[in-house]
């Protein structure tokens, strides 16, 4: 585990709080985990600690009460161990919590060891190497992708980001559906079009695709076969034309995700990993388990050993697959390829594929925990307060690149996690492209191009440059702030262990309007040298920290605005 000195500042109070209660609760009594966070209510102090909460029922006394003999105790220990000149006071509060305040120079130490740490703080362990696989998008190959894959693209990609950084090895994933029916289906819908074009009257059949698209492709592969005919479009096999399609549609997805900056490790197609011989292999392999078994001509996957709630068909009684055979057998190609953990991040109407996918890891002879399903609630496109509707169907929908030109890559980003995975999310396009403080992406990019330009300022204007050491730094404001940028850790550790980046979108604006407030109750270019430097630094750290941020989140951090 990488640790800051911030953690071993609680690290150690908290061996002083433990040893503290053995003393209090006497022989006979376990005394819990210490746990050392941040209080709820910041005027109560720096730290907190619950264990009185804990010690309550083992002791059967208030634990308020526990917690005034406790704070005695914990003073006593503190007098005597490295900590003396650390802790400020110690301070009780209903129910029953012990807050600490820390001295101003220890916060001087936080920050320099944050500047000290560079473009690494923040790194953790808490991944502690594991391998993970993140699949997401990956998107059947029949279209653009649309404002619900723009969602699963900017949480997949920094998701992959946020995982990388707190000691995970993590990778992105594409998995190319071309195995199915649908890339048959999408090669009729743009040979029926093709046929139009040269004045065929064409009945064109309710499930084919629709949308300008597909006549756009009809056009451009005319234009590549040179056809000149209604005969010339004929000649053309059905074959070709399902080539065609397919491979177009990769090429307009995989610029769709450039334009939203999101490069894939593997791109990984469905043909090649279940063929028709791996999943009667797979299959086969499943039922010497005794986890396969026939009835009324099917072949079924008994999931409900597992958790799910009915046994699923992975043959049909027509010798045909369904869709989750080749799904157990790209899982578990996932699997050989060495990665202990497996994110699916899907959409809101596979919420039922969860519990069988995660039966097929077990069967695999994977834990249950090997494998997390991630569903990702749509987003509501809004302009001028009012729904923009969709209909896939119809070929009526607003595609990611559309959104990206129009408000542009960074605030498509940053508006695509401003809410948690599992809640759904309004996406005001209007907001989006304002140039105002009310923008969140541009209020967390313009404290960066501010600070940017404060410390390029004071270099050219006056010569200063960020301290290295600290005696000064002692305002509310100061403290408040340094606080701020020492809780980007913990942030990105949550985001990795509840796999959803929405947190570290929050963070950015917390320490945006952190900054504001600094800046605009301390005069950082002050008329002390001693103090201009100090706070240039202070400075200096923010800026550091939006930076890594924003990096993370896929943004570009802007040194002028």
């Amino acid at each position: 585990m990488v640790e800051s000195m911030f953690d071993q500042i609680q690290f150690r109070l908290a061996e002083v709080v433990r040893v503290a209660a053995l003393k209090v609760c006497g022989s006979g009594i376990t005394v819990p985990a210490v746990e050392i966070d941040s209080p709820a209510h910041k005027e109560h102090g720096d730290l907190a600690c619950n264990l009185a909460l804990k010690l309550s029922s083992l002791l059967r006394k208030n634990p308020f009460e526990i917690a005034g003999m406790l704070a005695v105790a914990v003073k006593e220990q503190l007098a005597e161990s490295s900590l003396r000149d650390t802790v400020l006071s110690v301070e009780i509060f209903k129910p029953g919590f012990i807050n600490f305040r820390l001295a101003p120079q220890v916060y001087r130490l936080l920050l320099a060891d944050i500047l000290a740490k560079g473009d690494s703080y923040g790194k953790t362990g808490f991944g502690q190497g594991k391998r993970v696989l993140v699949e997401f998008v990956s998107a059947n190959p029949t279209g653009p992708l649309t404002v619900a894959h723009a969602r699963q693209a900017a949480v997949g990609d920094v998701l992959v980001n946020v995982l990388n950084f707190t000691g995970h090895h993590a990778e992105r994933e594409f998995y190319v559906n071309d195995g199915g029916n649908q890339i048959r289906t999408l090669g009729l819908s743009v040979q029926l079009r093709t046929k139009e074009l040269f004045g065929a009257k064409i009945e064109y059949p309710e499930d084919c695709y629709q949308g300008d698209y597909i006549a756009e492709m009809a056009s451009v592969f005319a234009q590549q076969k040179k056809m000149a005919s209604l005969a010339d479009a004929e000649a053309i096999s059905f074959e070709d034309y399902c080539s065609f399609a397919k491979d177009y549609l990769m090429e307009v997805i995989r610029e769709d995700l450039r334009i939203f900056r999101v490069a894939f490790d593997n791109w990984t197609f469905e043909s090649q990993v279940s063929s028709q011989e791996k999943i009667a292999a797979t299959l086969e392999e499943l039922r010497g388990k005794g986890f396969i078994y026939e009835k009324e001509g099917a072949l079924w996957f008994a999931s409900t050993r597992f958790g799910d709630d009915k046994d699923r068909v992975v043959r049909k009684s027509d010798g045909f697959y369904t869709y989750l055979a080749p799904d157990i057998v790209y899982h578990k190609n996932k699997y050989d390829r060495g990665f202990d953990l497996l994110v699916d991040i899907l959409g809101p109407d596979h919420h039922g594929y969860i519990p069988r996918i995660k039966a097929a890891a077990q069967a695999l002879g994977r834990d249950a925990s090997a494998l997390e399903g991630l569903i990702i609630q749509l987003a509501t496109i809004f302009r001028d307060g009012k729904q923009l509707r969709m209909s896939t169907r119809a070929g009526e929908f607003i595609t990611l690149r559309e959104v990206a030109e129009e408000v542009g890559t960074d605030a498509g980003r940053f508006f695509m996690l401003m809410r948690q995975v599992s809640q759904q999310l309004e996406f005001d396009i209007d907001l989006a492209k304002k140039q105002a403080s009310d923008n969140p992406v541009y209020y967390v990019q313009y404290a960066h191009a501010r600070i940017s330009s404060l410390l390029r300022r004071a270099r050219e204007e006056s010569g200063l440059l960020p301290a290295a050491s600290f005696s000064h730094i002692a305002e509310e404001a100061e403290i408040e702030l340094i606080k701020c940028l020492l809780a980007f850790p913990e942030y990105l550790n949550t985001c990795a262990r509840d796999l959803d980046p929405f947190t570290l979108t929050r963070y950015t604006q917390e320490l945006a309007a952190a900054f504001h407030r600094f800046y605009d109750r301390c005069r950082v270019i002050d008329d002390n040298p001693a103090v201009a430097v100090e706070r240039l630094a202070l400075c200096q750290a923010t800026r550091q920290v939006l930076f890594s941020s924003l990096k993370l989140l896929g943004i570009t951090a802007p040194e002028k605005m």
